[in-house]
């Protein structure tokens, strides 16, 4: 199976028959079947009545991008195009994908009334494939949104999108599946559909039976050679969406929290390992000296099953938790530790970490993580590419003093480095040998 192809978009052919007895021409009797939307008046059943409002506020984005071989013109050629959603009329705000609009020069829209706007980019996050763009026009239309957490596996679903050079078509199926994750993304906790998305959907709607938006159309799994749609589409939730949409329209950029852990996800190799008999969850690998994994008493081997109250599949879970989290958000965790559950809380930390991070057993500063060493602190770690590893400092070094100042410990070599606005001295024994090492600021 060939890993999912992006949205140039998704999905197989859902056809949901609702069978009833015949209507006689004459009669506006409603048949005796509970709960279908049903138009007496021509005796069909249809959804076309809540989704009707929505239809118009979905738009054909294009793409133009510099052209590669010399033009008379000067102007940029189409590119790649996609589908979007208009969530607020009064702005002229769209949602789309990342990969619909990246790397273009100029966007602009096709509503369904037959009007061509130019699109202004507010801004684009391409760990969630969120873009937003911004069109001026009056008599514009917008979906209602609605928070995805109160979907359920069985939902009927409405993908809506311009696929295949085609105008606005509709696709019908269920939700097949909710938080998917594993697909290599960085933020995922993905809708599963089988409402037929294809090439060009990508960026459109996902809407639930009354015609509400409750994901964006991100990308399929094929096992065709040609990335055709085989019933299994993506789309982003809207609780992502909104998120990132908010932070878009506010500073044109997306800031998300960390808790600094390395996390794996749990294979059935790894359960034998651990002795567990499951094979869902996030395996923690480390966690960073001072960083909130650590706070909370997480260790190596530790299993998250759960994080916020949500079950954790795998890495991407607990990524998906925690990128649209905002710092200082306590986020609750269930975990298995040596067979056992337990639980902490993790308080979510600002990207922008200090300079010098003091944990229990290790610190990092400038590219170096160091840990007591009897008289001294012992780098363990030199972060490739770092100004420490180009002055010279190996894993292994002992450090001894700092800018003049004797260490003894690694709280000692924190405080030294803290210190020091610029460049400091290190005097490091390595094999028995004292060395003086410059360090830059």
């Amino acid at each position: 199976m060939t890993r999912h192809t992006l949205l140039a978009s998704t999905g197989a052919a859902l056809a949901l028959i609702f069978s009833a007895a015949p209507v006689a021409a004459a009669s506006a009797q409603t048949p005796s079947v509970a709960g279908l939307p049903y138009d007496a008046r021509r005796g069909v059943f249809t959804f076309a009545a809540g989704l009707d409002a929505s239809l118009p506020a979905v738009v054909q984005v294009t793409t133009l991008g510099q052209s590669r071989g010399p033009r008379s013109d000067g102007d940029p050629k189409p590119s790649q195009g996609g589908s979007g959603v208009i969530i607020d009329a009064a702005n002229g705000i769209i949602v789309t994908n990342n990969h619909v609009i990246e790397n273009g020069q100029k966007f602009t829209v096709d509503l369904s009334d037959g009007r061509l706007f130019d699109a202004v980019l507010i801004g684009a996050d391409k760990a969630t494939d969120i873009a937003v763009l911004k069109i001026e026009g009056a008599g514009l239309s917008q979906v209602q949104t609605v928070d995805s957490d109160t979907l359920r596996t069985g939902d009927l679903a409405f993908a809506v999108g311009y696929p295949l050079g085609l105008d606005q078509t509709l696709t019908m199926g269920v939700i097949s599946g909710l938080n998917r994750s594993g697909m290599g993304d960085a933020i995922e906790d993905y809708i599963q559909t089988d409402a037929a998305v294809n090439s060009g959907n990508s960026g459109g709607p996902l809407l639930d039976s009354r015609g509400r938006l409750i994901g964006i159309n991100t990308s399929i799994l094929s096992g065709g050679m040609g990335g055709g749609n085989d019933g299994i589409a993506f789309a982003v939730p809207t609780r992502i969406m909104m998120f990132v949409v908010d932070q878009l329209r506010a500073t044109g950029e997306v800031k998300r929290g960390q808790i600094g852990v390395a996390l794996g996800s749990l294979t059935a190799e790894r359960a034998r390992e651990l002795g567990l008999n499951l094979v869902r969850g996030a395996v923690v690998y480390d966690a960073a000296p001072g960083s909130s994994a650590e706070a909370a008493g997480l260790r190596p081997g530790d299993v998250i099953t759960r994080i916020q109250n949500r079950p954790v599949a795998n890495a991407g879970s607990v990524q998906a938790t925690v990128g649209i989290a905002r710092p200082g958000a306590t986020l609750p965790v269930v975990y298995l530790r040596d067979g056992r559950e337990a639980t902490t809380s993790l308080t979510v930390q600002s990207s922008d970490l200090p300079a010098v991070r003091v944990g229990r057993s290790a610190t990092m500063a400038r590219g170096l993580t160091f840990r007591n060493a009897g008289e001294g602190a012992q780098i363990t770690v030199v972060e490739a590419g770092s100004a420490a590893a180009a002055a010279g400092v190996q894993a292994g070094d002992v450090v001894v003093s700092a800018g003049g100042a004797s260490v003894s410990d690694m709280t000692a070599l924190a405080t030294a480095l803290q210190a020091a606005a610029g460049a400091a001295e290190l005097t490091v024994m390595r094999d028995g040998e004292r060395i003086t090492i410059h360090l830059p600021g």
